[in-house]
């Protein structure tokens, strides 16, 4: 059973990813719109992948005794300055995220359950692979310059499953 301090920061990471993918989504619409549709596509897994890492948080509540909470998000920015500068609020997103699973992982570890330890250790290793994998595209980005943003856009999903493997 948890907690109700781990179960509270538990709901407070289930906001987070559900914000995070409404993030996404709202990126992915804008990338898209200026015909950037590697791009987009990139950004439209991210915002699934998010909807699932929301939904796991989800099912351990429950799984474990406590109550989930699904809140309402807060509406994301829907315009960007470009491309590069929205891949760094990406980095800066994820930055917040890994702090927040940071968060909820020494909650479980002050409060001595090792279940909840152990289970979120899946997500301490994926915030390892959400950095790596968008910092190799602002590297792309800043090589690439925007005379390569073209071959870039087209070639973007294939670097997310190069840091994949890495």
């Amino acid at each position: 059973m948890l907690t109700k301090k781990v179960e509270e920061f538990c709901n407070r990471q289930i906001e987070r990813e559900g914000y995070s993918s409404n993030l996404y989504l709202a990126m992915a619409s804008w990338a898209e719109s200026k015909g950037m549709a590697g791009m987009s596509e990139w950004l439209y897994v991210q915002a699934d992948e998010e909807r699932m890492h929301m939904l796991k948080f989800i099912k351990y509540v429950t799984e474990r005794g406590g109550t989930a909470v699904v809140p309402a998000f807060k509406q994301p920015p829907v315009k960007y300055k470009g491309i590069k500068e929205m891949f760094k609020e990406v980095m800066k997103h994820e930055q917040f995220i890994t702090g927040s699973i940071n968060e909820v992982l020494a909650a479980a570890i002050s409060e001595k359950d090792y279940a909840t330890t152990n289970w979120i250790q899946w997500f301490v290793n994926e915030q390892v692979e959400e950095e790596k994998s968008v910092q190799l595209i602002i590297d792309k980005l800043e090589l690439a310059g925007e005379a390569g943003l073209y071959f870039l856009d087209r070639d973007i999903m294939s670097l997310r499953n190069t840091a994949a493997q890495e």
